[in-house]
């Protein structure tokens, strides 16, 4: 039997000649996300749509293809997929966790380091040619060794930078539904780890419960000294607020991967030297990348295949 693969952004060759082998596949090429009415058009006769988390699949789309099979996210997160429409259909929805997660780990490092450290507006500096030499006093950061490192949302991308603060000398303090067996590691409410931590690392899904989790509220709690880096969702933390922030000298920098309304960022944040402006690399390398596709479609291939999907949300 043959089946029909809407994919809606390049993939690897690979990944391609994968899907093609059990039927056609019919790419989306374009450079950004494919609009929605072309979405809506080109996907009411498959069988399995392999998306990514730019693409907002919703009742309304799901109902407009009576024969798909499975959706499967190119991604860890899923907040832009409708699971209960799915449900509700017997439409299998996938993700790709565990692959991303060492990629995503070292990231959130690179960013803690980066901010902390003043690199980007270091780098700013050289750039524009107003760098004018070494001085004793110019550009000091804060160095990790001695300070606390509180992570937000202890999943697997959580644990695997919580692993890695020892060697930096960090004392790591967690917020998660339940404690976690992780030595030096202490759990304690989200109120007194942004009280208390140096450095604040978002790992959260994204769902209406942590929308604006980080709000003008709780960033009144942090340190005036104190990182937060966001590397989850961008919507977790209210923009406007943070921009208010660093600007008044409420906190001392802040790292983001993620925005609210991606590509778009807000312009208060633009123009922030303590504000690490990143788009969305996380998990950019080539065998990350490479490994989540080829899970997606491994995904797409085993529903399509009359078995359990590999990694179901």
């Amino acid at each position: 039997m043959s089946f029909s693969t809407l994919v809606t952004r390049r993939l690897p060759a690979s990944v391609l000649d994968k899907l093609r082998r059990i039927g056609t596949v019919d790419l989306y090429s374009g450079d950004s996300a494919i609009p929605r009415d072309e979405l809506a058009a080109r996907i009411a006769d498959k069988d399995a749509l392999v998306c990514l988390l730019t693409d907002a699949i919703d009742q309304q789309l799901i109902d407009v293809a009576p024969k798909l099979k499975v959706i499967a996210n190119v991604a860890v997160g899923y907040n832009n997929i409708d699971v209960p429409a799915c449900r509700a259909r017997g439409v299998a929805a996938t993700n790709t966790p565990d692959v991303l997660t060492n990629a995503c780990a070292d990231f959130t490092w690179a960013l803690i380091l980066a901010v902390t450290r003043r690199l980007g507006e270091g780098e700013r500096v050289v750039r524009a040619g107003r760098w004018t030499g070494w001085a004793l006093d110019y550009m000091l950061g804060m160095e990790l060794r001695g300070k606390q490192l509180g992570i937000v949302g202890m999943g697997r991308i959580g644990r695997a930078v919580a692993e890695k603060a020892p060697a930096f000398g960090m004392q790591v303090a967690y917020t998660a539904r339940k404690p976690i067996d992780l030595a030096g590691a202490e759990h304690m409410p989200l109120d007194r780890l942004l009280a208390t931590s140096d450095v604040v690392s978002l790992h959260c899904p994204m769902t209406e419960d942590t929308r604006h989790l980080i709000n003008e509220k709780s960033l009144m709690r942090m340190k005036r000294t104190a990182f937060l880096i966001n590397t989850s969702r961008g919507p977790v933390v209210d923009e406007a607020a943070l921009a208010r922030a660093l600007r008044d000298s409420r906190l001392a920098g802040a790292a983001l991967d993620v925005y609210e309304r991606e590509p778009i960022v807000h312009p208060d944040l633009l123009p922030l030297e303590n504000a690490l402006l990143i788009p969305h690399l996380a998990s950019a390398t080539t065998e990350t990348r490479t490994a989540m596709a080829d899970l997606a479609a491994s995904n797409a291939l085993a529903v399509l295949g009359g078995k359990p999907p590999l990694t179901p949300v």
